[in-house]
C-alpha cells in the first residue's frame, strides 16, 4: 500500500544489544616451603594442573628457585577449586604447600 507507514503507537522499538562480558581471569601460584619435596610439587602440577613432566619440573624450579611459580591462568571459580585441591593434596599428604590466586 503505497503511502502507509508502518507506526508503533508511539512505543519506541529498541533493539537489544547483546555483549558478552568474558570472566577475570586469575592467576594459580604455588608458594615455596621449606618441607614439601620437589616430587610432591611435580606431582601436584600433574594431576591437578594437567602438565607434563617438563613444564611441571620447570614450574617446581620457579618455586625452589623464586619463591613463587605460576600454574595456570583461570576464571575465579575454576583457580578457587584449583586452590583448594593443591590445599586439600598436601595436607593429606603431610606437607605445608599453599597456593595463591591473584587478579590477572
Amino acid at each position: 500500500m503505497p503511502g502507509s507507514e508502518h507506526r508503533t503507537d508511539s512505543e519506541i522499538l529498541e533493539r537489544t544489544k547483546r555483549e558478552t562480558k568474558k570472566p577475570d581471569l586469575y592467576k594459580v601460584v604455588l608458594l615455596n616451603d621449606d618441607y614439601t619435596t620437589m616430587d610432591f610439587v611435580i606431582e601436584v602440577l600433574e594431576t591437578i594442573f594437567h602438565k607434563q613432566p617438563a613444564e611441571a619440573f620447570r614450574i617446581m624450579m620457579m618455586v625452589h628457585t623464586q619463591g613463587k611459580g605460576l600454574c595456570g591462568v583461570y576464571p575465579f571459580e575454576v583457580a578457587e577449586t584449583k586452590v583448594e585441591a593443591v590445599v586439600e593434596s598436601a595436607r593429606t599428604s603431610g606437607f605445608p604447600l599453599r597456593a595463591a590466586m591473584e587478579p590477572e
